[in-house]
């Protein structure tokens, strides 16, 4: 049976309620949303450590670019207006390239929130598989040789 559960999350439907409406259990649930939680924080790594760098290459290098083109063209032209109008365009390009230089930082305390935030995570899961095992111990009666 198909369903969406990071939908049914978002609209904060309780899982008791997936449960009964899906006629699964409630196991079947919350592995589910478990798996889709681990699933969206790889999803996030990959965006910050491959997609993001690589954007953010493609923008510097198009606008070094732009400002090498921009810069011929107003070295080479005679008429005032078009100079003027060429060195606007190469001060917005210094503009980007400072503002992209420096806020590379912001890329990097977003990668690095993101590795702190995936440990807790991790952490976080290890306590709770812990807890279940506890959980599920709880109830069996043992002596002290082990035999029931």
């Amino acid at each position: 049976m198909l369903y969406n559960g990071v939908e049914l999350e978002a609209r904060d439907i309780p899982t008791g309620e997936i449960v009964s409406k899906l006629l699964i259990s409630k196991g079947t649930v919350s592995n589910d949303l478990s798996f889709l939680r681990k699933q969206a924080i790889e999803n996030l790594q990959h965006h910050i450590h491959e997609v993001v760098p690589m954007e953010y290459q493609k923008c510097m290098t198009g606008m070094k670019s732009n400002l090498k083109e921009t810069l011929e063209i107003a070295n080479s032209v005679t008429d005032p207006r078009v100079k003027l109008q060429a060195r606007a365009i190469v001060s917005d390009c210094y503009k980007f390239i400072l503002d992209m230089s420096t806020n590379a930082g912001v890329v990097s305390d977003a990668m690095k929130y993101v590795q702190q935030k995936t440990a807790e995570i991790s952490t976080l899961n290890t306590l709770q598989k812990i807890e279940e095992r506890i959980d599920t111990t709880e109830g069996e009666e043992t002596t002290a040789n082990g035999i029931y």
